[in-house]
């Protein structure tokens, strides 16, 4: 059993919420149907009669308690079978193991994805507190002797096996199997306690109710589709949220200083003095969850299962990064310093650059320079034609066919719907995606997949998994294309997987590694042959102009060592956190950030709101960079021909099928044929 129901977030440089949601205990349980064990079972594709998965969303909170006691039921029945068996065990033990993932996966998986998209209040409590049960029964079995005792004398019949128990032990032992009673007693108690914290600080970023009141004069320069149809308050003002598809265009467009720094401030406030509190009570959790195995940080105690190995490797590697962009970073804020200068009509030695100027006065510089508005992007992609784009490029470049899925029962909104991937030329299933598009009140508020159901051959068992955004029903920009693309991404990582177990299915790989396949993406997106799958899906779609696109690609390089920088800053930050030195949240952050150009902003309260690092992303917010470096050497491999279906195939069977049951530096070896370096991303940091 591996960790499961991952879910990834990211936009370029800005944190958001939730990503791989934190579940160490349940990295053993995902599922559970004892079906066939011996590898002869296996199959390379799924059998042709597989169905597409179907999402049966609980109606009620009874529904669901009464899901999750069964899935309970079925677990502890499953652990005792683990444990009884008096015969020397097989490498089958590991496919019985991996039968609890499947079962667990069958229930928490759809669960896990309804506590942040369901409309009703009360299935999102009612799977939040399922989960929490589920984790107190993971910590148990993780520390279950006498089903360690046998996986012990397992024999792995390969590789694959071997990676697979190899992992397991791993598991036990960082769920205490080995400790004394009373620190189990306490590795049990904390890792409830992470559970629970971690739940109250999503949950109040996901059900936050701020709404600011503008004028329509303060609005000026936001485009009016943002703002039009927002509520109003008695005196006529425009009532705005923080969620992006908001939050982020008026901060590129706002021309009134005050308009940004209001949205600005409010924006970095979210989750507010008992998010720190609560961020500070992790911290500590994960400290003592690291001692308890004489650790002396938790990224010490988690990095030396990832590629990084430890804390000081992941500092190391963030020090290349900021030597090669410091002064790139300065250089980007002379100009927009010199920017805001010519715009205000004031001398430069009287101007300052303030954080809620960033985005204003990059987009200025951007449009000057090279006649570039995201906003101007949005009649070139509308959502629906945009989600068939990325559709078409899997089916152009892997092989897979995307069809809509007729689904039995409604789902847990209306926006929200199903598709079914098949391999082109066999037409057997490979996965199950659901896609959510819009903002609404209590959805997860930012991009993200869940990869809650994952691939077995050995059960002949297909994927399925989430995309959940929140785009502007109007249009989609350059830059949001890029998120969507990303994301769809880590879908394919999920959906293509065709693993043994499931365990090792899809997204369940090493951390610093699972970004990658997503991050490489996102340069498709400026390539005009990628763009014009579009036509076929769109017939009143304008083809974006060659010079434009062009121009959109110079002035995306525009910026990335204010960017680079400051993804710098959020590894470091969160590695100091949860580094040996206790420390409060707000204050080290302010004492990092203000050791940047721009120094820190009193009153704000950025680590409230910083949902990586609370959740899955806990000392592992590095990753995004080390990711990228991989993405980029990835991208080598297109660089002729970025729809190569044969490369793109390779790319497919090497990589994406492979999920976590073969290590990364080893798929990277299989597809380049050679190990991976770090040129293309260094390469990539001079344009």
């Amino acid at each position: 059993m591996r960790l499961s129901s991952t879910a990834h977030v990211r936009r370029r440089f800005r944190p958001q919420g939730a990503a791989v949601v934190w579940r160490w205990v349940a990295a053993l349980l995902a599922g559970l149907a004892c079906g066939p064990t011996a590898h002869a079972a296996e199959s390379v594709d799924a059998p042709r009669g597989v169905a597409p998965f179907v999402f049966a969303v609980p109606r009620s909170a009874a529904a669901v308690v009464a899901q999750c006691a069964a899935m309970l039921t079925d677990l502890r029945r499953m652990q005792a079978h683990l444990a009884q068996g008096a015969e020397p065990p097989t490498a089958a033990l590991l496919g019985e193991l991996d039968a609890m993932t499947r079962r667990e996966e069958d229930t928490l998986g759809p669960l896990g994805l309804l506590a942040a998209v369901s409309p009703r209040k009360a299935i999102r409590d009612a799977a939040d507190a399922c989960e929490r049960e589920h984790d107190a029964f993971a910590a148990r079995f993780l520390q279950d002797a006498a089903v360690h005792a046998r996986l012990q004398q397992v024999s792995p019949a390969d590789d694959i096996d071997r990676r697979y128990l190899r992992e397991v032990l791993d598991d036990f032992a960082d769920a205490g199997v080995a400790l004394a009673a009373d620190r189990q007693q306490r590795v049990r108690e904390l890792r409830e306690t992470l559970t629970r914290l971690t739940q109250r600080f999503e949950r109040r970023l996901r059900e936050d109710r701020t709404l600011l009141p503008f004028t329509a004069v303060e609005l000026d320069g936001v485009p009016r589709d943002v703002w039009r149809r927002a509520p109003q308050d008695a005196q006529g003002r425009f009532r705005l949220g923080l969620a992006q598809a908001t939050v982020f265009p008026l901060l590129d467009n706002a021309t009134r200083a005050a308009t940004r720094e209001r949205m600005w401030r409010a924006f970095l406030s979210q989750g507010g003095s008992e998010n720190l509190q609560t961020l500070a009570a992790l911290a500590q959790a994960r400290r003592e969850l690291a001692q308890q195995f004489g650790f002396e940080s938790y990224a010490d105690f988690v990095l030396r299962r990832r590629m990084a190995h430890s804390e000081a490797e992941a500092q190391s590697f963030l020090a290349t990064v900021k030597d090669a962009v410091r002064q790139r970073e300065l250089s980007d804020l002379a100009e927009l310093r010199a920017e805001k200068a010519r715009h205000l009509h004031q001398s430069i030695d009287n101007t300052v650059i303030q954080r809620w100027d960033v985005a204003f006065y990059s987009e200025r510089l951007r449009r000057a320079r090279y006649a570039v508005d995201q906003e101007q992007f949005r009649a070139y992609f509308p959502p629906e034609a945009s989600l068939r784009l990325v559709f078409a490029l899997a089916e152009r470049l892997l092989g897979v066919t995307v069809e809509p899925l007729a689904q039995r029962e409604p789902l847990w909104h209306r926006d929200a719907r199903g598709y079914t991937l098949s391999d082109t030329h066999t037409k057997a299933l490979l996965g199950t995606l659901f896609v959510d598009l819009y903002p609404r009140a209590d959805k997860f508020n930012h991009a993200a997949v869940w990869s809650f159901r994952n691939a077995s051959t050995l059960a002949g068992r297909r994927a399925a998994a989430a995309l959940v955004v929140n785009f502007n029903r109007q249009g989609l920009t350059l830059e949001e294309l890029e998120t969507l693309l990303h994301e769809f991404g880590h879908a394919l990582h999920a959906l293509l997987s065709n693993t043994r177990y499931a365990a090792q299915g899809g997204t369940n790989v090493q951390l610093d590694f699972v970004e990658a396949p997503s991050q490489m993406l996102e340069d498709w997106v400026y390539d005009p042959q990628v763009l014009a799958l579009m036509a076929p899906w769109c017939a009143a779609c304008a083809p974006v102009p060659a010079a434009l696109l062009a121009q959109a690609r110079a002035a995306r390089d525009f910026g990335k060592g204010i960017g680079f920088s400051r993804q710098h800053l959020y590894a470091r930050y969160d590695l100091a956190l949860y580094g040996r030195e206790s420390a409060d949240p707000l204050a080290l952050w302010t004492r990092m950030e203000a050791d940047t150009p721009l120094g820190s902003v009193s009153g704000t309260l950025f680590p409230a709101g910083f949902e990586h690092i609370a959740s899955g992303y806990a000392a592992g917010y590095y990753g995004y960079l080390w990711s990228l470096v991989i993405a980029e050497d990835l991208r080598t491999a297109f660089a002729a021909d970025r729809l190569d279906a044969q490369v793109g195939r390779r790319y497919r069977e090497t990589v994406l099928e492979q999920g976590g049951q073969v290590a990364p530096d080893e798929l990277l070896r299989r597809f380049l044929g050679r190990a991976t370096d770090s040129r293309a991303f260094f390469e990539s940091l001079g344009k």
